[in-house]
């Protein structure tokens, strides 16, 4: 029983936290989104696309989550300023207060768009809530078409599944019919984008969805036109 306590006490602390920073990007008009995917989806190559073709039409902020390294942030911050990089150790997964740390090191009212790249891990991210306003989950061809079956909760707490690495169909074995169809036996309205973050294909609605669900910021309540 004691166990369990600290482990609803551990869990509890965190809601609080991710309460506090949804609060505070609310404050700045400021969308986030944790993008959720396995090691090798294309997370940092998918966001790197993602700024380029934002271009200048929105600012882009990254809190970037690794074991170690700040190799990601260094690639990202060639496109961006608005970057961070939160190393976790031996955690398989971003907790808020390290997000909220990680808010700390940005400028927050100067970006449109906040990214939470999540480490790479298909299990652990799915329970913790760090007061993002979408979560994205990344899947890849490379990784085989049993993915959604295998790891159902990230598609159960997705709003978004992106099916990466399209390029590679001709190369890959991969059952796109299979992979659809598990993702659907578990959610039957979650929309499914499929895209080649290397190559650009289907790049166009991502960014469209990005824009239609909301996720780029709206000015705060009370600002100006």
């Amino acid at each position: 029983m004691k166990t369990i306590q600290v482990i609803e006490n551990v869990q509890r602390a965190n809601d609080e936290v991710a309460a506090a920073n949804r609060a505070r990007l609310e404050d700045h008009g400021l969308a986030a989104v944790n993008l959720m995917g396995g090691p090798g989806s294309g997370k940092t190559t998918l966001l790197e696309a993602t700024v380029a073709e934002l271009g200048q039409d929105a600012v882009v902020g990254i809190l970037t989550g690794d074991l170690a390294t700040t190799r990601d942030a260094e690639r990202l911050a060639r496109l961006t300023p608005h970057v961070a990089q939160i190393n976790t150790g031996r955690g398989c997964h971003l907790e808020a207060h390290q997000v909220r740390h990680g808010l700390d090191a940005l400028e927050l009212e100067a970006l449109d768009l906040l990214f939470i790249e999540n480490v790479g891990n298909l299990i652990c991210p799915v329970s913790w809530d760090l007061g993002q306003e979408r979560r994205v989950a990344l899947f890849s061809m490379t990784d085989g078409d049993d993915k959604p079956a295998k790891h159902p909760y990230i598609v159960l707490a997705a709003d978004l599944v992106l099916l990466n690495k399209i390029d590679l169909a001709p190369h890959v074995p991969f059952d796109r019919g299979r992979f659809l169809e598990d993702v659907r036996h578990l959610d039957e309205d979650v929309p499914v984008l499929e895209l080649s973050a290397l190559t650009g294909e289907g790049m166009e609605a991502w960014i469209e969805w990005l824009t239609r669900s909301a996720t780029l910021a709206a000015p705060p309540a009370g600002a100006g036109p």
